[in-house]
């Protein structure tokens, strides 16, 4: 007989731009079914994903975009990879697990451009020997759940993220702009994961307000919503305010080492 978890996230880091004191930038840890997906890996991200579980035991990695508070330990994670006890050698893309653990490369989906971007912090390594990317935008079936990576506006090529699972829906914007894709992002989503970096009335055609991220949950009728991607030293209830404004359900504000079932 088969055991359904309940799907459950933990934050890894919650900044944009680079980590405030004691932070890390943009990274969430999903869970469901014993299947562990990493969504986005910034600054300082990785050993608070190594409080969780090993490297080899990651079973697949999502990157919205190649800015490197979004991908930056991406190579930190690579190091262990090819530097710890498991090595991907010869095993075949997508292995078997060993013990728990996982053998063979690891799935990474992201747009073009971010592996290039993060080899280039580790020229002397093939970052390919232990991951085995996917293209975003677009739809994949990664262990329980089925990803949905969908283009959104910014400064570089950056896919919003969709994950469904036991009927469940996480929806993250990461750190692009509002666009119409939104909608189809985050409709009906149980958790509605959202960037908040700019406040007031601060406007940009790549980057989400914490007033523009109240409208898109209310607008997409999300059952809550979580905001992110902070600019350092920015207050957090003030965002969790301006998105309320907005939206009557439940608005949290992230914070490293959060959890939060789906």
């Amino acid at each position: 007989m088969t055991t359904t978890t309940v799907p459950a996230l933990s934050v890894l880091g919650t900044c944009g731009a680079w980590p405030a004191a004691g932070r890390a930038a943009s990274g969430l840890l999903v869970e469901a079914d014993g299947f562990r997906v990493v969504l986005d890996l910034g600054y300082g991200t990785l050993p608070r994903l190594l409080a969780h579980c090993t490297a080899d035991e990651v079973d697949a990695v999502v990157i919205t975009h190649g800015h490197p508070d979004h991908c930056a330990d991406l190579s930190a994670l690579g190091r262990a990879l090819t530097f710890g006890d498991t090595r991907a050698g010869d095993i075949p893309a997508g292995g078997t697990r060993a013990g728990g653990r996982r053998v063979g490369r690891t799935p990474l989906y992201c747009p073009d451009g971010v592996l290039e971007r993060v080899q280039a912090m580790e020229p002397s390594e093939d970052l390919r020997e232990v991951f085995d990317p996917h293209p975003l935008p677009g739809s994949h079936e990664v262990g329980p759940f089925r990803l949905d990576g969908l283009l959104l506006p910014h400064h570089v090529p950056h896919a919003g993220v969709r994950l469904t699972v036991s009927g469940l829906v996480l929806a993250y914007s990461g750190d692009a702009g509002p666009d119409r894709r939104l909608g189809e992002l985050a409709s009906g989503a149980d958790l509605f994961v959202a960037g908040a970096t700019l406040q007031g009335a601060d406007r940009d055609p790549y980057l989400l307000s914490a007033a523009e991220a109240g409208r898109w949950a209310a607008d997409t009728r999300a059952a809550r919503l979580l905001l992110t991607h902070f600019w350092p030293g920015s207050e957090r209830s003030r965002a969790v305010a301006e998105a309320s404004a907005a939206y009557d359900g439940e608005v949290l504000a992230a914070d490293e080492g959060m959890s939060l079932t789906l």
